[in-house]
């Protein structure tokens, strides 16, 4: 019997991670200097360590309410009002969820029937093509570009949109690029989605790590007649350096939360409690560390940004996140060269852009949450890759 026969097409038909394929290559060398794994390298803050081993510690080892923990659940409900300027009612339209992940794969499952279109823009996040594939959905790639900083522009959804459309799909601060959205652009998405009458699902995992000077971050959710149609995605990995934990939410009117909840406890029955107390401990007394940590994030920004000037690459300032996505066509080569290239000439590890859409071909993704020492040698070892490069071809 050949297994490989049996499997489900919509399986068979997604490809692996390009961001996972590309770094089997890097497991087991310690020579390498990683940019590659989105991942903060800060240790999840003491408290939270501490309030996790202290609930093992009173044997608090048992399911939840499918639904979260109570006081998690109203913790979010509070911390959404006051960061994201909407209202949930922690009883019936938050859900905690097993990272951003889970809650992104049974939204899309919730609201698709096969057929059903999702628009996305790339670059973007690797999972979220597969995502919408999964269930039976069909993604459609809204490209953005370096020239508008990444932002998303109203005309390119206008030139994707089709009858078959039923949902926006929006990540800003963005995986890769680091690219926010200016207000006044999201307020032109929201009157889109309203004119197509359009479901929005916006992860905004990344929304207290922002840079720039005078910006603040605005939700779509919180938009005039957005709440009733948007679902908003966030949780405790990137900002809380808490990626083990596996633990996010989703936020959104009861109908929709009811809905995902149903695959939730079926698959899933609910996020480990562990974890869950941790995270109500992150909400009440997090902040201090989180602005530590995004002070750090925001001088290592500013040293890729200064290296890859000196360089003769490329880069626009991303704004949020903790990516940087030099621009490397100027070499001659594709992204997945360079890369390759580079990790094999000088064992630094960064992702293709082409891993992140069809798009980011013709860029590198570097993630600077990485020490800062590390990321000086980093730099040096891609500066002389690119000189290599320039004398060999001239």
């Amino acid at each position: 019997m050949n297994l490989a026969d049996r499997l489900s097409h919509q399986v068979r038909a997604i490809p692996r991670s390009g961001i996972r394929d590309f770094f089997e290559l890097v497991i087991g060398r310690d020579d390498v200097i990683s940019l590659g794994v989105g991942e903060p390298d800060f240790a999840t803050p003491w408290h939270i360590r501490e309030a996790a081993i202290y609930s093992l510690e009173k044997g608090r080892t048992s399911y939840t309410s499918n639904l979260g923990l109570e006081t998690l659940r109203k913790g979010i409900s509070r911390y959404v009002r006051q960061r994201f300027h909407v209202d949930y009612d922690p009883k019936g339209e938050v859900l905690v969820t097993v990272g951003v992940s889970e809650a992104l794969d049974i939204a899309f499952r919730a609201l698709l029937n096969p057929g059903d279109e999702v628009l996305y823009h790339e670059p973007c996040y690797v999972s979220y093509n597969p995502s919408v594939a999964l269930a039976y959905g069909k993604a459609i790639a809204v490209p953005t570009r370096v020239e508008d900083k990444f932002a998303l522009r109203v005309e390119a959804l206008e030139q994707a949109v089709t009858p078959r459309t039923r949902v926006l799909m929006l990540n800003f601060p963005t995986n890769p690029t680091g690219a926010i959205q200016p207000t006044d652009e999201l307020e032109k998405i929201a009157r889109f989605a309203l004119k197509h009458d359009l479901i929005v699902i916006t992860d905004e995992i990344y929304s207290e790590l922002v840079y720039l000077e005078g910006y603040e971050h605005v939700s779509i959710a919180s938009l005039p007649g957005m709440r009733e149609r948007t679902l908003l995605l966030h949780g405790f990995s990137k900002a809380f350096a808490m990626t083990g934990f596996r633990l996010g939410y989703a936020c959104a009117p009861q109908p929709l939360i009811e809905a995902m909840m149903k695959i939730h406890q079926y698959g899933i029955l609910c996020a480990p409690i562990t974890s869950q107390v941790a995270a109500i401990e992150a909400l009440e007394n997090g902040a201090p560390a989180v602005e530590r940590m995004r002070q750090s994030y925001s001088q290592r920004r500013n040293l890729l940004l200064k290296g890859f000037a000196e360089m003769g690459l490329p880069c626009f300032e991303p704004g949020g996140a903790f990516y940087a996505f030099p621009e490397i066509r100027s070499l001659g080569m594709t992204s997945k060269q360079f890369a390759l290239g580079l990790l094999e000439a000088k064992s630094v590890a960064a992702v293709p852009g082409d891993a992140f859409g069809a798009c980011g071909e013709g860029f590198l993704r570097c993630c600077y949450a990485t020490d800062i020492n590390l990321l000086r040698t980093a730099l040096e070892r891609i500066a002389e890759y690119v000189d290599e490069i320039r004398k060999a071809g001239s």
